[in-house]
């Protein structure tokens, strides 16, 4: 713990990565409520429903629990791991900047309606800042997915990449086996992380 004090230390004494740090945090809290509210107006939207062929094999099977156990667990090892490393952390908050920019651009373009036999899965950290409304068309791409896969690229131990990898794999197949999300929406939410994280860690090296 006292290496990462340290190292958190030698952060702040260089005023452009303190700058950089309270930007940063300012921006992702900022995103994070544009688009809790975001997904409210799409909630509101016409979409259309796609005739997915891999939804079509299964009934729909709740698996909240599971889902949300796995998000917010893999939440939490990434904040632990993270927070001894300022660069590091920095990196997954901006690529988690970008990805929710880029997934609120994705949506408005794609207006989708839920899988026939959708069971809801109520996320309560969006609810939250939102209004409150259950949220059924937030579908291209699946944003759960694509942030348990952020945090697999933003981990150097192989342990812990194996964790967040084996946490996607399953947070996917889950949100399919719920009929949740289309399975185009999982397959693709891999790409779109590794998109964001490497513009991210552009970005930060061309500051």
């Amino acid at each position: 713990m006292s290496n990462a004090s340290n190292l958190w230390n030698e952060f702040f004494k260089v005023k452009k990565f303190r700058i950089e740090f309270f930007v940063t945090l300012l921006l992702l809290i900022l995103f994070l409520v544009l688009l809790a509210n975001f997904l409210n107006y799409v909630e509101a939207r016409k979409g259309i429903v796609l005739n997915d062929p891999v939804l079509n094999l299964f009934e729909p099977v709740d698996l909240t629990w599971l889902t949300f156990s796995l998000i917010y667990v893999s939440l939490f090892i990434a904040i632990i791991f993270l927070i001894k490393n300022p660069s590091k952390l920095i990196i997954a908050f901006q690529g988690y900047i970008i990805l929710t920019l880029v997934r609120i651009a994705v949506m408005y373009l794609v207006p989708l309606n839920p899988p026939a036999g959708m069971i809801s899965l109520n996320d309560p950290f969006v609810e939250y800042f939102g209004t409150g409304q259950l949220l059924t068309k937030d579908l291209f791409f699946s944003g759960h997915t694509a942030t348990i896969f952020l945090f697999y690229l933003v981990s150097e131990k192989k342990l812990l990449k194996i964790v967040f990898l084996i946490s996607t794999i399953i947070v996917g197949i889950s949100v399919l086996l719920q009929h949740v999300h289309y399975a185009i929406d999982v397959v693709a939410a891999p790409f779109f992380a590794l998109g964001a994280y490497r513009l991210a860690f552009k970005i930060k090296r061309n500051i």
